[in-house]
């Protein structure tokens, strides 16, 4: 429990906030089905419905989505004194004997990192493919999911159904989506910048309360 606290702490603050997300989502449904004298839905039919779908997977896009772009950025792109960044100079890949691959792995090394070939290389890019891979699938349902709720709306109103590229191609779904991303980024931004002069002793997020502004954290290693 100490050794994976991080981890599970945050897998279980995530499974409550989602049973409360459903529990107030369907509460709302509720409310508003009463106000046009409709007959109320069920939990199990409002946690399955198109509506709760696009609401929790227009959130996991975005998410993943911040992750899948601070990984590859920091890859290529330093940021000088923040603990969110390598020290400039340290730009790129960096070479196999930093790596540890190859005939440079240690013999606890996962078994792939001495196997070279594409083995090799979809491991060393495993973290950036797992996160852009759940980004696209998370996407791909957020929209699946509101072209279902776009078309019933649009039969209420009598008006004409979308196809799924039109629905995709629609203002109302890149608004809602670029809301989603521009905060992602704004935050991803306050981090790396904020972490520059600010700090929280003892958090692994936080340079040492003592460096220097100038210095990134793994500088003082």
């Amino acid at each position: 429990m100490r050794d994976n606290g991080l981890s599970l702490a945050f897998i279980a603050l995530f499974l409550a906030t989602l049973v409360g997300q459903s529990l107030a989502g369907h509460a709302e449904e509720l409310e508003e089905l009463a106000r046009h004298g409709q007959p109320p839905v069920g939990y199990l039919d409002f946690v399955t419905s198109s509506g709760f779908l696009v609401d929790v997977a227009e959130n996991w896009q975005s998410e993943f989505l911040q992750f899948f772009m601070f990984i590859l950025a920091t890859v290529w792109l330093v940021q000088r004194g923040s603990p969110e960044s390598k020290k400039p100079g340290d730009e790129g890949l960096g070479t196999d004997e930093e790596q540890a691959v190859g005939e440079h792995a240690r013999p606890d090394s996962p078994r792939w990192v001495r196997a070279g070939g594409l083995r090799l290389w979809l491991y060393s890019n495993s973290l950036l493919l797992v996160m852009g891979t759940i980004f696209l699938l998370s996407w791909l349902a957020q929209s699946l999911g509101g072209h279902v709720v776009a078309n019933e709306e649009a039969a209420e109103h009598g008006q004409p159904a979308q196809t799924w590229l039109e629905y995709v191609a629609s203002p109302d779904f890149w608004n809602r989506t670029l809301q989603n991303w521009q905060s992602e980024f704004l935050a991803v931004a306050a981090m790396v910048t904020f972490a520059i002069f600010l700090r929280q002793r003892g958090s692994s997020e936080s340079k040492p309360v003592g460096t220097p502004h100038h210095t990134t954290s793994v500088e003082s290693e």
